[in-house]
């Protein structure tokens, strides 16, 4: 299994001596968990899509200490981009930029394009300053399943495929970055995340105007090519139980129908207490904090979730989108449509 190392001088070393050795290690950013290599050892971020199982038309965030060391892996730092950086970085804002010819076809899926981010979390940082170089790293667990948020959500997803897990502690904000396409005439927000369309607009306005998301019909890449952005495939963030959501009228019922079938039955409420399950704070940061641990707790206790819809509006957005993405339907759906297990809807 894999050691999990505290962040202490010695730790960040053998991690750092570990990536720079062609490796993987696992390391804590103030989003999720992410499972890095050497952004520019195309060998290494190979073994990355091994280790998760992860896609090979889904591109992976390269991670840098700041602009200065972005700019060699893109072809130019456009005013945007660093009008942008200076707003919002280190922290949980991703950037999509043209690539340089230095960059990996395997970091970029093959795309025109590279996505850069800046962490905020301290350990993250002292990692890519001790390493001089920058690191890849899409979350780290096994693809499509739901984001670590600690150590040990790492050990249990991953301990038996990497070496080292740099403990950060539990992630402050909980869920994925914000991941923003700035190559076109119009930013375009690829992915939601803690820093919203709204803060966004507002360091940009009124020089732009965002579309509405989700992006466009043909942002995400064409059918079969590379996705511009990670987090768009239609399952992704799942819990392996099957998982439901619902309005809160709508919990009982569904509860029910899936116990009907001999299901251990949970439920991820916000609003009450529904016997069962767990409940998460009603304010959309406190839930985003809470998110990935609490379905990692219910999807070793039960066969099925029932998640309770949380909330609505612009505030909401990135929770909401995590969630449709869990509770899709997967490849499994016309086993589960014959037995009954699909969400009722309407």
């Amino acid at each position: 299994m894999a050691r999990i190392l505290a962040p202490t001088d010695e730790g960040i070393r053998q991690v750092t001596a570990a990536l720079a050795g062609g490796e993987l290690a696992a390391f804590p950013t103030e989003t999720v968990y992410g499972l890095g290599a050497l952004a520019l050892n195309p060998a290494a971020v190979r073994t990355i899509f091994e280790v998760k199982g992860r896609p090979p038309s889904n591109p992976i965030i390269v991670h840098v200490l700041g602009l200065d060391e972005a700019a060699p892996l893109v072809t130019s730092i456009p005013p945007l981009a660093q009008h942008l950086a200076n707003a919002f970085w280190p922290g949980p804002l991703t950037l999509v930029l043209p690539r340089s010819t230095i960059v990996p076809d395997e970091v970029t899926a093959g795309g025109p394009t590279v996505a850069l981010r800046s962490p905020a979390h301290p350990v993250a940082r002292a990692l890519l300053a001790a390493l001089g170089k920058p690191v890849a790293a899409p979350s780290a667990n096994r693809s499509s399943e739901v984001s670590p948020t600690t150590a040990a959500h790492v050990q249990t997803a991953l301990g038996n495929r990497i070496g080292l897990i740099l403990d950060g502690g539990p992630c402050t904000i909980g869920i994925e970055s914000t991941v923003l396409d700035i190559t076109g005439e119009v930013p375009v927000v690829l992915r939601p995340g803690s820093i919203s369309r709204e803060a966004i607009e507002a360091v940009l306005k009124p020089s732009y105007s965002f579309p509405p998301f989700p992006p466009r019909l043909g942002e995400g890449g064409a059918e079969g090519g590379p996705l511009r952005s990670p987090g768009l495939l239609e399952r992704h963030y799942a819990p392996r139980s099957i998982a439901v959501l619902a309005l809160p009228e709508q919990i009982e019922a569904e509860r029910a129908r899936l116990s009907a079938h001999g299901l251990r039955v949970g439920v991820l409420g916000v609003s009450l207490s529904w016997g069962e399950g767990l409940l998460l704070p009603a304010d959309p940061e406190g839930y985003a904090r809470g998110l990935y641990a609490a379905l990692h707790e219910l999807d070793a206790r039960f066969d099925a979730l029932v998640i309770e819809a949380p909330g609505s509006g612009p505030a909401w957005e990135a929770v909401l989108d995590r969630l449709r993405r869990a509770t899709a339907r997967g490849d499994d759906k016309p086993e589960r449509e014959a037995q009954g297990l699909l969400p009722q809807q309407g």
